[in-house]
């Protein structure tokens, strides 16, 4: 699906309308989320928008069907990076100038090369101004994230039927995957910015899995599938009567969901159900109070509070020494973008930003409870994108 012309022109034009306010000369993307973003082209190698006039595309080879189509953007083919400098000083476009470079996802390798181009040390981190840009979600954008729920959903429900005693985490995982792709009739691919982090859509964790404390940065991380990958659905048989958290994560056509409900085969053990409903009863409470502008740490803050209240204090969002600080990430182009609903964070809701909520209760070793949707900030409140229930569900 190719982004609208309409929609690359606003986002470049509100990029530009940033850079002129602090004065700065310019934007040079590598990212390729970035890019995509701004140009609509996943062919593109690098972008460069000028605080004013056409921004400039550049493509390593001839792109086949996925050119920038704007007359807010000019393309280049090039042979090498280094080509770039030359088009840019050609076009005065180069120089002594105060650029942005993404320097959150950056190499140092790439920042000499690119520092080559503009003949300076004059640089500022533009990721910030991106990012704030990506958080906002115009109506488009929120449509693709209500169709890749519209397949999330159909997963969870399939999962019901996958269920079953003495299947593996892992292949419950890929098998969910798969039918994933068959119904999106796409690959998925998850998308993050973080170099340490690599994404994945599958966390499937079963009974004692669900307690396993790892290097993932989240209430836990379950064993993996060997050392070179210690974290989500590993080989453990699933049982019956025992906690199965599934925390699926989907994309589609460049947009994220990620969600997470709790399963059983059979009945659950009364403690897991009671830390389930326990954290479906804290997601509930924090929803009643997003609205724009409410700081996400405001939030992060309650859904402490009402962990503490309904007795979860000490295994909330990981055990005791182990807890995370957010419940809850950004999420669009990305898994995890602004805003964050994190401790001491001043991030204001705004209309239109989009994130995942997941309050999560772990016991070391024994379980974990949770539940995780996907939302929209609006004029007024709130609307849930995700389409699965909030609920537990036995099979």
């Amino acid at each position: 699906m190719s982004v609208p012309k309409e929609e690359i022109e606003v986002r470049i034009t509100r990029l530009q309308e940033r850079l002129q306010a602090s004065r700065f000369d310019g934007a040079f993307l590598a990212q390729r989320v970035d890019i995509y973003y701004f140009s609509g082209s996943q062919d593109a190698d690098y972008m460069f928008i000028p605080a004013r006039g056409l921004a400039s595309v550049f493509y390593s080879l001839e792109p086949s069907n996925n050119r920038c189509e704007t007359g807010k953007c000019k393309s280049y083919l090039i042979d090498e990076p280094r080509d770039i400098g030359k088009i840019l000083g050609n076009s005065n476009q180069a120089g002594a100038q105060l650029i942005g470079l993404e320097l959150d996802c950056i190499s140092f390798l790439e920042f000499q090369i690119y520092r080559e181009f503009f003949g300076g040390d004059d640089f500022f981190d533009v990721s910030p101004l991106v990012l704030d840009l990506r958080a906002k979600k115009s109506g488009w954008e929120l449509e693709r994230m209500k169709e890749a729920a519209s397949v999330s959903v159909r997963v969870f429900e399939a999962i019901k039927s996958l269920l079953r005693p003495g299947i593996r985490e892992m292949e419950l995982a890929a098998k969910a995957e798969a039918y994933a792709q068959i119904c999106g009739e796409s690959f998925i691919d998850i998308r993050v910015r973080d170099y340490k982090t690599e994404g994945y859509p599958w966390h499937v964790l079963s009974g004692y899995s669900g307690g396993m404390i790892g290097l993932l940065d989240s209430p836990a991380s379950g064993s993996g599938t060997s050392a070179a990958f210690p974290c989500g659905a590993g080989y453990k048989t699933i049982q019956a009567n025992e906690p199965v958290m599934v925390d699926f994560a989907y994309e589609l056509n460049g947009y994220h969901v990620d969600e997470t409900r709790m399963f059983s085969i059979g009945s659950m053990p009364d403690d897991a159900m009671r830390a389930s409903e326990a954290a479906i009863e804290i997601h509930n409470s924090v929803l009643e109070r997003v609205m724009p502008g409410t700081k996400t740490g405001d939030l992060f803050d309650y859904s402490v509070a009402k962990a503490r209240e309904l007795g979860y204090e000490s295994t909330y969002l990981g055990p005791r020494e182990y807890q995370v600080s957010f419940v809850g990430h950004g999420i669009g182009a990305e898994l995890i973008e602004r805003p964050l609903i994190a401790k001491g964070r001043d991030d204001v809701l705004e209309p239109g930003m989009t994130f995942a909520l997941e309050p999560k209760i772990v016991f070391k070793d024994r379980f974990m409870a949770g539940v995780e949707s996907v939302v929209a900030v609006t004029e007024d409140g709130y609307e849930l994108i995700s389409h699965v229930p909030v609920e537990v569900f036995i099979c």
